[in-house]
């Protein structure tokens, strides 16, 4: 796939888009077919940091023990110790708070069970549970600045449930080669985890927040197939199959 084509899609979505009140962000959606994703080798999930920061800084929790919680204090944008955790375990509504607010959680390894009994039933569909593939599982002594750095361009991509990766590329105040280059890096990674590289790829799109889906490589004139059931899921599926988070 040529960035060139990406870049001719996302001035397409900028012209289609009435201008909105707020940030509005880009999104990347790559429609995949021939994945049997019943089959656990089928089924993608893997971390990758983009080139480009995304525009909207993603933010970041830690879940840590005495050892760790004023390193996490004085870098992490909000701290939870041990001792708070019983009043979360306690509160679905605040459990549920802290999932919306927060893209990416660090956990102490050694009270990952305590993390998981209080936050596991919350963080877990939403497929925020700290995850060690994206480093953030840590020992009790940790320097975490570096960390806290790498999830600023880390995404979470994902298709487990629907054959569909969806994720933000950029914000609309970016330049479109920005947006361009994060997004044929997210396609360039992705193929390469499919059994069939882009032989997997049925059709790929960008979106703004509130604006329609453009097909990327579409010609001019040419009428937009959407192909609404693969990008429009069921509410009731789950939003870990159209989502990177973003561990991410």
């Amino acid at each position: 796939m040529d960035k060139k084509l990406i870049m001719d899609a996302l001035k397409k979505a900028r012209e289609d888009s009435p201008k909105r009140n707020f940030k509005q962000s880009f999104d990347f959606i790559v429609n995949l077919k021939g994945l049997d994703l019943k089959k656990n080798e089928q089924q993608v999930e893997f971390f990758m940091q983009l080139v480009n920061p995304r525009g909207k800084k993603p933010k970041v929790c830690a879940l840590v023990g005495a050892e760790l919680v004023d390193e996490a204090k004085g870098i992490c944008d909000f701290t939870i110790v041990t001792d708070d955790f019983p009043k979360y375990a306690e509160s679905k509504k605040l459990t549920k708070k802290l999932a919306e607010d927060y893209d990416y959680f660090i956990a102490q390894a050694n009270i990952m069970a305590k993390i998981a009994s209080t936050f596991g039933r919350t963080l877990g569909p939403r497929g925020k549970m700290p995850n060690p593939k994206a480093g953030c599982v840590v020992p009790p002594k940790f320097n975490l600045k570096p960390l806290y750095e790498k999830l600023q361009k880390t995404v979470k991509i994902s298709a487990k449930i629907l054959p569909m990766v969806q994720t933000a590329v950029g914000t609309e105040e970016m330049n479109d080669e920005d947006i361009a280059e994060n997004a044929w890096n997210i396609y360039d990674q992705l193929i390469h985890h499919l059994p069939n590289d882009k032989n997997n790829v049925s059709s790929v799109f960008v979106k703004l927040t509130m604006g329609k889906p453009v097909r990327i490589g579409e010609k001019a004139g040419e009428e937009q197939k959407t192909e609404k059931k693969s990008l429009l899921p069921k509410k009731s599926a789950s939003s870990e199959a159209v989502k990177t988070e973003a561990v991410a």
